[in-house]
C-alpha cells in the first residue's frame, strides 16, 4: 500500500513540474508591448471660456399708470409692435371723495365769486357810459371778471379730471396709458378689471405693460474669477442658444463688471454684450445662452494631441521615436490650447512620431 501512495506522489510531482515548464514557455512566447504612435499636424487652434447667461433687451420700459382705479379696457397685447403715444388701456376712476369734496368746494366758490364779479362789472359798465368812471378804472372791473371766468374754468377741470379723467375741453387725460417709447410690448400683466394704483412720489404704482426695442438685445451672464482677468471689453463672442437647435448669433464684449458676485463658495463677474443681428432675425427676451469667448486664435499652426504630453516640474516633454519601438525623451516648447490640441513652437517636426501616451 506505501508502494502505492509513493508511485502516486511522484506521478503528481511529475505532473506538477511539466505543467510549470508548460506555463513558463507559454509566458515566454507573448509578444512585445507596441506603442502606438502619433505624429505632428497642422491645424486651427482657437482657446475659447464659456459664460452661461440670457438674452435680454438692453432696456425694458415699465408703463404706469398716472391715476389709480380699475382697467376699464386694454388696446395691446404681448407680442404687439406700438410707437410712442399709441393707446394702452383705459382706467375708470374711482376718485377719493376727500379729494373730490376739495374740488367741487373750490368749484363752487368759483362760481359764486363769478357772478359777483359778472354784478359788479355791469354796474360799471353803467357808470362808465354816463361817464362817471375812467376807461382804465372800468377796464380793472373787466379784467378781475376775465380772471374769475378763468378760475371757474379751472375748476371745472380740475372735477373733471378727479371723476373722469380728462378736462372739460378733452385736451388733457389723465386714464389714458400711453406708450412712452416705440418698441414690442413684452407683457401685459394685468387684466380688464383689475384694481391698479397710480406711481407718485412714494409708491412705484402698477404696471399696465412692458415695452422693449427687441432689435437692441444683449447678452448677461457670468464668468469665474479664474477666467475673467483675460477678458477685454471689445472681444467677439459666440452665442449658442438652445433654443434654436445650435443656431449661433456674434456678439461684441461691452462690459465687465468690476466687483464679483459670490455663488456657492465660487466668485463669478457679470459680463453684458451686445447681439448683432441681421434684418430677419428674431430673438426672444429670456433665451437661456451659452456665450464662447475667443480668447486667442492662430492659423495653421503645428500642435499635437495634448494627452501625448508629459508634465514635469522642470518643463514639458514628449517620446520621440528614434528607433523602431525605441523612444527618447525630449523637451519641448509649447503654446495655446484648446483643451484638446496644444501649439508645438520648438523640439518638433511635421514628420517626427512621438509615442501614443
Amino acid at each position: 500500500m506505501k508502494k502505492v501512495v509513493s508511485i502516486g506522489a511522484l506521478v503528481l510531482l511529475l505532473a506538477l513540474f511539466v505543467w510549470t515548464t508548460w506555463f513558463l514557455y507559454q509566458k515566454s512566447q507573448e509578444p512585445p508591448v507596441v506603442h502606438q504612435t502619433d505624429k505632428p499636424f497642422i491645424t486651427d487652434i482657437v482657446t475659447k471660456t464659456v459664460a452661461i447667461g440670457t438674452i435680454v433687451p438692453r432696456q425694458e420700459i415699465n408703463i404706469k399708470s398716472q391715476v389709480s382705479g380699475v382697467v376699464d379696457e386694454l388696446y395691446m397685447d404681448g407680442g404687439e409692435q406700438v410707437s410712442e403715444g399709441d393707446l394702452i388701456a383705459r382706467i375708470k376712476l374711482i376718485p377719493d371723495m376727500e379729494h373730490l369734496n376739495q374740488a367741487q368746494s373750490q368749484l363752487q366758490t368759483a362760481r359764486i365769486n363769478l357772478r359777483n364779479t359778472e354784478r359788479e362789472l355791469q354796474r360799471q359798465k353803467r357808470l362808465f357810459e354816463q361817464n362817471l368812471i375812467s376807461e382804465s378804472e372800468y377796464n380793472s372791473f373787466l379784467l378781475s371778471y376775465e380772471l374769475q371766468q378763468e378760475s371757474v374754468a379751472a375748476a371745472e377741470n380740475n372735477v373733471s379730471l378727479i371723476t373722469e379723467g380728462a378736462t372739460t375741453s378733452a385736451d388733457q387725460t389723465s386714464n389714458r396709458v400711453r406708450a412712452t417709447t416705440s418698441g414690442m410690448v413684452l407683457d401685459v400683466p394685468v387684466k380688464e378689471g383689475v384694481f391698479v394704483i397710480e406711481s407718485n412720489t412714494f409708491n412705484e404704482g402698477t404696471t399696465i405693460a412692458i415695452i422693449a426695442d427687441m432689435t437692441d438685445l444683449i447678452f448677461e451672464g457670468q464668468v469665474d474669477e479664474s477666467e475673467v482677468g483675460n477678458l477685454r471689453e471689445g472681444m467677439e463672442l459666440i452665442l449658442n442658444i438652445g433654443a434654436l437647435d445650435g443656431e449661433t448669433f456674434p456678439a461684441t464684449l461691452e462690459y465687465i463688471s468690476p466687483k464679483g458676485i459670490e455663488d456657492q463658495g465660487t466668485i463669478n463677474f457679470e459680463i453684458r454684450a451686445a447681439i448683432k443681428l441681421e434684418e430677419d432675425d428674431f430673438l426672444r427676451a429670456g433665451y437661456s445662452a451659452n456665450a464662447d469667448i475667443i480668447m486667442a486664435q492662430k492659423e495653421e499652426v503645428l500642435a499635437i494631441n495634448e494627452g501625448n504630453l508629459l508634465f514635469e516640474e522642470d518643463g514639458r516633454f514628449v517620446e520621440v521615436e528614434v528607433g523602431e519601438q525605441q523612444f527618447e525623451k525630449r523637451r519641448v516648447k509649447t503654446g495655446i490650447s484648446d483643451g484638446i490640441n496644444i501649439e508645438i513652437l520648438e523640439g518638433l517636426d511635421l514628420g517626427d512620431a512621438i509615442k501614443r501616451q
